[in-house]
């Protein structure tokens, strides 16, 4: 059963501390295990990644079996039903005019008649996207990932996917079509990581990886990053709903469940003003596990890490909402905009009673890869962002060096960088001979 909690109660902050440190404790021989996997790949390239794939996904492969082809991409696409593609479909449009609304354009500056400043905004070359395929498929996770991707621009898409025992998951590939993923690959975990940013004689290197995984994919991006970009380290998924004691609490125990399901180290939490809410939602949320067939998962996951919280009001809710800088917020109150501005930290907000979490993980529009573990604090969603770089620019005319070189000479002076200097004095003393 959820627990109830008080703010109030001796016991909370030593409770709500087992929750937040839930995926801070790595298991014994993770980091080493994922080292000695990435050596391996760097070293032996599709002979290591084959292994791997044999060992952990069952599946007995040689190097020209590791990409998925496309003939097998359109016998598994012509599996999926009319109405099955027509979700994933509007999904993905939804997904791209959301995504289209971030591009940054290339820009120059004449506020000065002899220097022209700017910035110059390319997409990167190539991105690599990891999509997990282990307890579930998840083809929003690829159109989450690639949809951005292609509409910044970048040149090549890459996906690897572990097709555990062989088997292909249509949706899976049907979305990868529809998101624009050029190349796809039939492997996972660490191997896959490692396979992406090395490059092998098969999987092509990328510029940077994203999408989520569990703890050795998260660890191999975490101890690949320098070599490659990535978009973040991602943790167990969570939810945090205040509540003021308006709304139904059959939809709230729905939400919370909509988290816990993901896997045994989710959290879902609860903080309301109501304490006949509270009791409610418990009782609801007993009753709807039941009925999900993923209810193992969740069981452990709201026994573990699940949490009703009665707060004094809702200023003292707030307070705690930006101390836990939760990955999904759901504001479940009458007038969610009155308190939108005291909320500072959430990777994404879900507005009223109406707008539930799992909204906002298929189709609403923005990007479902959130900042996790309290990282919303200085993280933000993956975004257009991720897949461009800008480069400065920076055009001097004689008069601008004239007007600006004297005082650089200075400064380089400051720092004992006499060459710094002298690349500038030469060109002053040849402007004023």
């Amino acid at each position: 059963m959820i627990p109830i909690l008080r703010f109030s109660a001796e016991d909370f902050a030593a409770r709500f501390a087992r929750i937040e440190q839930r995926a801070e404790a790595m298991p014994a021989g993770v980091e080493a295990t994922v080292r000695d996997i990435l050596r391996a790949v760097r070293e032996r390239g599709d002979a290591a990644v084959c292994d791997y794939t044999r060992q952990f996904d069952r599946l007995d492969l040689t190097a020209d079996g590791l990409e998925v082809r496309a003939a097998e991409i359109d016998a598994a696409v012509a599996r999926v039903t009319a109405e099955d593609l027509a979700a994933l479909q509007l999904a993905a449009d939804r997904i791209a005019a959301y995504h289209r609304r971030q591009k940054q354009e290339t820009w120059l500056s004449t506020d000065e008649d002899d220097i022209l400043l700017g910035q110059l905004v390319r997409p990167l070359d190539r991105v690599g996207i990891y999509v997990p395929g282990g307890k579930a498929a998840y083809p929003s996770s690829v159109l989450m990932n690639a949809i951005p991707a292609r509409v910044a621009g970048v040149k090549e898409i890459i996906m690897v996917v572990p097709m555990p025992g062989g088997e292909v998951n249509p949706h899976v590939l049907a979305a990868a079509r529809l998101a624009g993923v050029q190349r796809i690959f039939r492997i996972g975990g660490a191997q896959a990581v490692a396979a992406l940013a090395y490059g092998t004689a098969t999987v092509p290197k990328v510029d940077k990886i994203t999408g989520p995984g569990n703890i050795y994919v998260a660890t191999a991006k975490k101890q690949l990053f320098g070599l490659v970009d990535i978009d973040m380290i991602a943790g167990p998924s969570e939810i945090l709903i205040v509540n003021d004691g308006s709304g139904n609490p059959r939809h709230l125990a729905a939400d919370l469940l909509s988290q816990a399901e993901h896997d045994e180290l989710a959290s879902a939490v609860l903080v309301t003003t109501c304490a006949a809410m509270a009791t409610q939602v418990q009782a609801e949320v007993a009753r709807q596990l039941n009925e999900l067939p993923r209810q193992a998962i969740a069981r452990s996951a709201i026994e573990q890490f699940g949490a009703i919280i009665v707060a004094a009001d809702l200023p003292q809710a707030l307070d705690f909402c930006n101390r836990i800088a939760t990955e999904h917020l759901e504001l479940a109150v009458a007038e969610p905009f009155a308190l939108l501005p005291q909320v500072r930290h959430a990777g994404a907000i879900f507005m009223g009673h109406h707008t539930p979490e799992a909204l906002g993980d298929y189709l609403a529009g923005p990007n479902h890869t959130l900042p996790t573990g309290g990282t919303a604090r200085f993280f933000s969603p993956l975004s257009l962002d991720d897949f461009v770089k800008k480069s400065s620019l920076i055009c001097c005319s004689a008069a601008g060096l004239k007007r600006l070189g004297p005082q650089t000479v200075r400064i380089a002076g400051l720092e004992g960088l006499d060459a710094h200097g002298r690349s500038v004095q030469l060109r002053l003393d040849d402007l004023n001979a």
